[in-house]
């Protein structure tokens, strides 16, 4: 009998809270709410189910954000409506399709995670909480219960580096600009991009406090960040702190790292913990990643770290688990061997591509994690870039594979999105918050058919045949190609004479024809007038057009660059002015979609300022990242430079562009003077002095020498306007690239 009431009293509990689907329904599309019912069921099971109420279509679920699960696999899969980044709004039918049979859907992967820590910086430094809303609502709607919620850690920093004797221009030299927080939280530098005024400490502490409301209206349990030892660098000579040397990463100088023995640790981890749960209240998850893209150092003791950090949080809350990215050597065997069973959650970023065990991967432990819990995560994105990109055979393969035969199956507890960059690539998104639901291995043509009719709320063929062509080449990287995320573009790349990636450790290798995104392309613009107004359709529409012209712009180079090797003036001088023009076509086509425009990230970043001293110092941080990613030697020796690239209108035309019409007239300067009498060369005048050896080298081709920080700093110093409004047609654009590559 006990049993029986506590069960109608949990079950009242949760009915007698708001529901927040009617207000994810009213946002959605005004008026939708009343055309939905929805139950909530007390379930150790997690489940959605949808059936037929009257004229009404009713989903039960056992938590608010499996019914709003369930929601979108109504609209998508009976309505034809697909809600994602690029269209969160829609029009729901008068009269809903009905639902012949009642459709349950259970899953045993009760966790569902969200966010990498980068993804706060690459995509979301500058939202406001209208921004924030949104997200949280395409979190549920996707099935997200664990979510990363670091907006506002750096307040809790202030007020303790306060109270441990910081003052307020020595806190502004530690915790970094809004651009970079993410790596200041990953203990990976200090400092840069700051100091933060007041103004936004005190706005990000009222954003993290309505962003954790309505997660929790949800049911959602968000994951707040946790101490790990990190300190200010100086930390030794101002506090007297046992630390060890946190050294640097890509040249920033990083945080010092507490000893877990200093008598001091627990006095200061308690008193970080007292003002994160003062400011944002307990959590039942803290996320900790303590010697994050480290070497081994031999005067740490991890395993005394490790202890440290788990009995700090304990004291916080005896319940609260661990959560820690799985990344590189992370976390180190030796901090977690001694951890029990439900204290540790590793959320294994990079399961799609090389997880950490049950596939062969280059990070790959015998023993996996052990006796620890974990989440298979999808990365897909890189530094936010944008471009076409996916592993669709291998995240499907992986999962089940992981799922169905691991001998640490019983360890997996969920899934994770853990890209460092949102708001690209829908459609594997969309697929990864399917798996959860869907038992048994699936072909994924099937699952591309329907999700070309969801998309578009058609069934078209030259859709269909568009989507199939990229499932099968762009968006079908395989196993062992370890790329990051999207195939980069040739248009966001520091000039030179052997162009290939972009970034420094991108790690990309070609997989596909480049005259299937141009095929794909073509069969989306021959459909294209039929689908005018449909928001997804123009969104790929664009997106599509703008990755077929990236690799047609990659040939063009390479014909460029041919005609310089063999000296061939009059069609370098067509060739290189052909490709200048499609960085400038470019950026007329992207400039069609808000999204695609630099204005929607320089404009969010200066309406977060209250004075033109705050909004100039956003922005600044909004440019560094996505171009130099900061100063001369972090971007030339750290390596770090275009890390962020943005295939964006705006910063083709005025960065991208300025960098390669530089070195085309440098090249052909450079034809030109080999015409000229050069008796330097031969060892006269300035080289008079230099050996055969060093002429010989001198006649090698090297190309232009270019200083190329010295051209991008100035820009990231500019403030001229950029516009995040769309101009021009989607469609008529694309049609002109389309005429342009005939």
């Amino acid at each position: 009998m006990k049993h029986i009431l506590l069960s109608i009293f949990l079950l009242c509990s949760l009915v007698s809270k708001a529901n927040p689907i009617q207000g994810l329904l009213e946002r959605i599309d005004k008026g939708a709410g009343d055309k939905f019912e929805t139950e909530l069921v007390n379930s150790k099971k997690d489940f959605f189910e949808l059936s037929q109420d009257k004229d009404k279509i009713l989903i039960k679920g056992n938590s608010w954000v499996n019914i709003a699960s369930g929601l979108n696999w109504y609209l998508k899969y009976y309505a034809g409506i697909q809600l994602t980044w690029n269209n969160m709004k829609a029009k729901i039918p008068a009269k809903l399709p009905k639902i012949a049979k009642v459709e349950r859907h259970e899953t045993d992967l009760k966790l569902r995670y969200d966010f990498n820590y980068c993804t706060f910086s690459y995509s979301m430094a500058f939202w406001d909480w209208q921004r924030w809303q949104t997200e949280i609502d395409w979190m549920a709607l996707h099935g997200v219960n664990l979510p990363l919620a670091i907006v506002g850690e750096e307040v809790v920093w202030r007020n303790m580096l306060l109270k441990l004797g910081y003052n307020k221009e020595e806190i502004g030299k530690f915790i970094a600009g809004p651009a970079f927080l993410a790596w200041w939280e990953m203990n990976n530098l200090e400092g840069w991009g700051g100091p933060l005024p007041d103004s936004w400490y005190n706005a990000q502490e009222a954003l993290q406090k309505k962003i954790l409301k309505r997660m929790n209206e949800y049911g959602m349990q968000p994951v707040l960040p946790g101490f790990c030892g990190m300190m200010p660098h100086d930390a030794k000579t101002k506090l007297g702190l046992n630390v060890t040397d946190g050294g640097t990463w890509n040249g920033y100088t990083r945080p010092a790292n507490l000893s877990p023995t200093d008598k001091h640790f627990d006095r200061i981890a308690d008193l970080y913990y007292k003002e994160l749960t003062k400011l944002y209240g307990k959590a039942n998850y803290y996320s900790m990643d303590p010697f994050h893209e480290t070497n081994d150092d031999a005067s740490i003791d991890y395993a005394k770290a490790g202890k440290a950090v788990m009995d700090a949080m304990k004291r916080t809350n005896e319940k609260a688990t661990w959560v820690i990215q799985g990344w590189t050597e992370n976390p180190r065997q030796q901090m977690i061997a001694d951890m029990k069973n439900g204290d540790l959650l590793i959320a294994d970023l990079f399961s799609e591509c090389r997880p950490m065990f049950g596939i062969p991967s280059i990070w790959k432990r015998d023993k996996g994690y052990e006796q620890h819990n974990w989440l298979f995560c999808m990365l897909e994105n890189f530094g936010a870039n944008v471009g076409l990109h996916g592993r669709m055979d291998q995240l499907i393969n992986n999962f089940y594979a992981t799922k169905e035969v691991s001998p640490n199956t019983e360890h997996i507890k969920g899934i994770g999105f853990t890209m460092e960059g949102s708001e690209n690539n829908p459609v594997m998104f969309e697929l990864m918050s399917e798996l959860p639901w869907r038992p048994e291995k699936f072909k994924k043509e099937d699952w591309i058919r329907n999700y070309v009719k969801a998309r578009y709320s058609s069934d078209d063929a030259n859709l269909q045949k568009a989507w199939s062509i990229l499932s099968e080449t762009i968006y079908n990287c395989p196993a062992g190609n370890n790329q990051q995320g999207p195939h980069e573009s040739i248009f966001c790349g520091r000039p030179g004479l052997n162009n290939f990636q972009v970034k420094s450790w991108s790690k990309m290798r070609n997989y596909y024809d480049p005259a299937s995104t141009l095929e794909a392309a073509r069969l989306m613009v021959s459909v294209a007038d039929k689908f005018k107004g449909n928001n997804n359709f123009e969104y790929d529409l664009v997106d599509i057009c703008r990755q077929a012209l990236a690799d047609q712009g990659r040939l063009q180079y390479l014909k460029t660059i041919a005609d310089y090797n063999g000296f061939s003036i009059a069609q370098f001088n067509k060739d290189s002015k052909r490709f200048l023009n499609m960085i400038l076509l470019q950026d007329k086509l992207l400039a069609t979609r808000s999204e695609f425009r630099l204005g929607h990230w320089t404009e969010a970043a200066r309406n977060l300022g209250h004075t033109n001293a705050e909004k100039d110092l956003y922005e600044w941080n909004a440019r560094v990242q996505i171009t130099t990613w900061g100063n001369r030697i972090c971007a030339d020796k750290g390596g770090l430079r275009d890390y962020a690239n943005k295939e964006w209108e705006g910063l083709l035309k005025d960065f991208y562009y300025k960098r390669w019409n530089i070195y085309m007239d440098a090249l052909a300067k450079q034809m030109k003077q080999n015409q000229q009498p050069d008796e330097d060369a031969l060892g006269a005048g300035k080289n008079a002095t230099k050996t055969s050896s060093e002429l010989f080298a001198m006649a090698m081709p090297t190309g232009p020498q270019i200083d190329w920080y010295a051209i991008e700093e100035p820009w990231t110093l500019e403030h001229n306007e950029y516009s995040a409004k769309p101009e021009g047609n989607a469609i008529e654009m694309a049609k002109e690239v389309i005429e342009f590559l005939k």
